[in-house]
């Protein structure tokens, strides 16, 4: 399977009407000729936490949201992409819930990486400890095994509770493999063309390292999956949070990688009306990339932007954003901090929120990305130019909720209605349809308050111009006549 080099859609399983089954009506009914490109749908598995990326198996659709039978179905039009986190499991899962009742009798017990498996007589040596990259504050969790009453410690690299909700999988053990396995047979059976690799970056814990993308053996790792989902004919998307360098070594490595740069940058020639480094940086970047303005979680800046931003000016985008409604994720430890104290993670708010609701930034914003080499990728509350949910921030408590709104059917047909989005949906229909984008790209000269993109194959081109100043977005295209077409977006 090859992937399509069209508009995809990122959807929660419950977020576009309620469940699965009205997603599957809402798309064949809306969007069949709009997301050519496939739809990812966020965790729809059993879960016991942060919105499904706990979960308790891949063999299972949550009941609240329906069946494998729905995502067969969607997949009968579209291209599914779902996720794996393939560095960790639930808590709750059953495989971990043995090994709380038997510990080392469980016949799942070397699923789990038991402290033993990195220092010999099972004691953490906190000199090794200072080395890693920690998400919590230490990298294991206590539990007390109920028939011997003994203690195991066992990795837990994320969450947010003691013990951690979610335990890690020691990628090492054949057990692991054959169940990781078993997850990508049961997704090739149900029509998943797609897998995006959650927390990859985290799978190899070795001694002496931070822990966090360790070489060569995370490669090692890499190709054993890439080898099992290839034999069954699905793709992988891995997803990695870090210096842009740990990016672009996936990409070496043949790998397809998110633009997690790509969302800023746009952000920022928009707001201050500049493109030099937007035009930097798409003359230079890898073309193997999925691109998004927006997700379920926020505009990346730390560390994804490392090194290539200024953070005065950085500081200055930021309260931009505040200003308009946004909130922040921050990096909670000293040493990922810059030197100045700047700790932006990620601003939080819908984009157009950010772009000030504002119809034409907000679609040359889109434009930009659409032309940018990759495979784009579209939120859902971005598709219908969804503004910020304060309410539902202040109910849950959660600042990424901010971006999250679940839409009724009558928000959607309401939200179809709109100008903007209408506008929308016709420029990502050129962006299917147009055959250019399958040829060369260029970043032509401009000024710095334009930006000029281009496309070429066979004959047939197109052009995007923005003027940054009206944020008058043109693209001229060559039809299948043969003729000069000027589209205003």
């Amino acid at each position: 399977m090859t992937i399509k080099n069209q508009v995809q859609l990122i959807t929660y399983p419950d977020s576009l009407g309620g469940d699965l089954k009205t997603l599957k009506e809402v798309l064949y009914s809306h969007f069949t000729g709009v997301f050519k490109g496939g739809v990812h749908i966020l965790p729809p598995f059993p879960s016991s936490g942060d919105r499904g990326f706990a979960p308790l198996t891949y063999l299972e659709i949550d009941p609240s949201f329906g069946t494998w039978d729905d995502i067969r179905e969607i997949g009968e039009e579209f291209d599914i992409l779902v996720d794996l986190m393939v560095n960790h499991i639930s808590q709750k899962s059953e495989y971990f819930q043995d090994f709380l009742k038997s510990g080392r009798n469980s016949k799942y017990s070397d699923l789990f990486l038991t402290l033993d498996k990195l220092w010999k007589d099972g004691t953490p040596v906190q000199e090794d400890i200072n080395k890693m990259f920690l998400r919590r504050p230490l990298p294991y969790s206590a539990f007390q095994i109920q028939e011997t009453g003994t203690e195991e410690r066992v990795w837990t690299t994320f969450g947010k509770t003691d013990p951690s909700e979610q335990i890690d999988l020691d990628v090492s053990s054949e057990l692991t493999k054959q169940i990781l396995t078993s997850f990508f047979q049961n997704f090739k059976k149900h029509k998943v063309k797609i897998v995006r690799l959650d927390a990859v970056g985290y799978v190899i814990k070795k001694l002496g390292t931070s822990c966090f993308f360790v070489e060569p053996e995370i490669y090692d790792f890499l190709d054993w999956v890439k080898e099992l989902a290839r034999s069954l004919e699905i793709e992988l998307l891995p997803e990695v949070h870090s210096h842009y360098s740990i990016q672009y070594k996936l990409a070496e490595h043949g790998c397809w990688i998110y633009d997690f740069i790509l969302p800023y940058r746009i952000l920022d020639t928009m707001i201050n009306q500049s493109s030099d480094a937007l035009c930097d940086y798409l003359k230079n970047r890898p073309a193997k990339q999925f691109t998004m303005l927006d997700c379920h979680d926020g505009i990346p800046v730390k560390p994804d932007l490392d090194d290539l931003i200024d953070t005065t000016e950085a500081k200055k985008l930021v309260d931009t954003c505040l200003d308009r409604g946004s909130n922040l994720s921050l990096i909670l430890s000293d040493e990922h901090k810059g030197t100045d104290g700047f700790d932006v993670h990620q601003i939080r708010g819908t984009y157009y929120s950010v772009l000030n609701s504002d119809d034409d930034s907000y679609l040359a914003a889109r434009a930009i990305q659409f032309f940018a080499p990759g495979i784009p990728q579209v939120y859902y509350v971005g598709l219908l130019a969804g503004e910020n949910d304060y309410e539902r921030v202040q109910e849950t408590g959660d600042g990424r909720e901010i971006n999250r709104h679940n839409y009724t059917l009558e928000e959607i047909e309401q939200s179809l209605q709109k100008q903007v989005v209408q506008r929308l949906l016709k420029l990502i229909q050129f962006r299917n349809d147009y055959e250019a984008f399958n040829g060369v790209f260029e970043v032509m000269k401009s000024s710095n308050e334009e930006v000029r993109l281009r496309w070429d194959n066979n004959g047939k081109y197109c052009e995007l111009f923005i003027d940054l100043m009206t944020k008058r977005t043109t693209i001229q295209y060559i039809d299948e006549n043969n003729d000069l077409i000027e589209y205003i977006v």
